[in-house]
């Protein structure tokens, strides 16, 4: 009883990869002659268009997704504040979150302002 629905399974799994197979060749048969179909002489025609359609592939290629973040301007003014939240004790993490610049600019103020702790030498 088990063997003869084991074989059968197998018998189904093969005709699903001989339909996926035949699925893949109908497909590119498709997509080979698709730019013609739509009249275009060349399939990189179509491509220009169907970019000039959707607006992809304008402007610079790579990293295009992640938006470069501009860089905090840190003003003297904007430097005080940071010195008095860090006497107030807020974490550096904190500071950097809340004044919307990086750790390492709040810890260059840090030493700016002496407020760094002296390591213990060994």
């Amino acid at each position: 009883m088990v063997t003869d629905k084991l074989k059968q399974l197998t018998e189904y799994q093969t005709k699903v990869a001989e339909l996926q197979s035949s699925i893949e060749e109908e497909r590119k048969k498709a997509l080979a002659h698709l730019h013609e179909e739509y009249g275009f002489k060349t399939p990189a025609e179509l491509i220009k268009a169907l970019r000039a359609a959707t607006g992809a592939g304008s402007g610079r290629r790579g990293r295009g997704a992640a938006r470069r973040r501009k860089h905090a301007r840190i003003t003297p003014e904007l430097r005080q504040k940071i010195k008095v939240a860090l006497q107030g004790g807020k974490t550096g993490v904190k500071v950097a979150e809340e004044f919307g610049i990086s750790l390492p600019s709040v810890h260059n103020i840090k030493k700016e302002f002496g407020l760094v702790k002296a390591r213990k030498k060994k």
